[in-house]
């Protein structure tokens, strides 16, 4: 009995063995359907961010347009330390430095009055070009891409598309943060002064979510106030509905985060209007022009880029 029993086992054996080597032989002969590839950041962009834009200064002019007073802190949540340091700048010294870029770190640059210029270097890198400055930030996609050992002033920006809500179940809202709203333009994030008429649909095209590190420390204003290297900030740039006329608007979220200078997260949220082309683009260096007379030289403020 126990030699049928062996004889049966292997002739179960390999008459399993026979069917897998059959259905294995049918599977490969199917033809098969090629993987389509993965769509490059580039090619699956959901919204468009090429192009030029002009600051829409509507909001914080004095801290925007031209140098405010030293100890002109309005709206900022600065700690004792953060008051302290900004209570010590001094605009000579920072020029005999060479520190003129302070203010034009990437803390601070999207705040400055000028254009960008927003073009793709690659397939995974997002290029955007500051007249104000002459500053470039490159937003890297690729997982591959890593920051160098130096720390630089635009430091090293990691971006991520962000996909649109699902449709139905009310109106889109955007997520920002740990917020949950629709967003209006204004120096506090979040109350509408100036800018287009925003609409419940601002999500519905998506954003981009920029997070930077490896940065230097800067200023989160002309005037000296700071923001130390290990401060977190994460941007989201968002193209907003197309308005009735046809102007194309874009809102960019930032979100500055620095235990070493502020009490809690100090949000912005800054209006850019889109040109036809790069007529008005003026690129120029770092410069900031002296605080009202009181406390250094009286310059006039720069214009507002028209």
């Amino acid at each position: 009995m126990s030699a049928h029993r062996n004889i049966g086992r292997r002739l179960a054996l390999a008459s399993c063995a026979a069917a897998l080597t059959a259905f294995a032989g049918q599977a490969f002969a199917q033809p098969r359907a090629p993987a389509s590839a993965p769509a490059s950041p580039k090619a699956g962009a959901p919204i468009d961010l090429t192009g030029y834009w002009v600051a829409v200064v509507s909001e914080d002019w004095r801290h925007r347009m031209a140098t405010a007073r030293k100890g002109d802190y309005e709206s900022l949540p600065l700690n004792a330390n953060g008051r302290r340091t900004a209570g010590d700048w001094n605009l000579d010294a920072d020029n005999a430095a060479n520190m003129q870029c302070k203010a034009f770190g990437v803390g601070g640059l999207i705040r400055q009055p000028g254009r960008l210029h927003v073009t793709w270097s690659d397939d995974d890198t997002l290029r955007v070009d500051f007249d104000a400055g002459t500053q470039t930030r490159l937003l890297e996609f690729a997982s591959t891409a890593q920051p160098s050992g130096e720390k630089t002033w635009q430091g090293f920006s990691r971006a991520q598309w962000q996909r649109p809500p699902q449709a139905g179940g009310g109106p889109q809202r955007a997520q920002i943060g740990n917020n949950t709203g629709p967003i209006a333009p204004g120096g506090g994030g979040r109350g509408q002064r100036g800018g287009p008429e925003l609409s419940p649909a601002l999500a519905e095209g998506g954003s981009l979510k920029v997070v930077t590190t490896n940065f230097r420390a800067g200023y989160l204003r002309k005037n000296g106030v700071p923001y130390s290297e290990s401060a977190s900030i994460t941007e989201y740039f968002q193209r907003l509905p197309d308005a009735a006329n046809g102007d194309v608007y874009l809102l960019v979220i930032t979100i500055v985060e620095d235990p070493t200078y502020l009490n809690e997260p100090f949000y912005t949220s800054t209006m850019f209007k889109r040109e036809a082309n790069g007529a008005k683009w003026n690129p120029t260096p770092c410069r900031t022009a002296p605080p009202p007379a009181g406390t250094q030289q009286t310059r006039a403020p720069e214009p507002l880029p028209r």
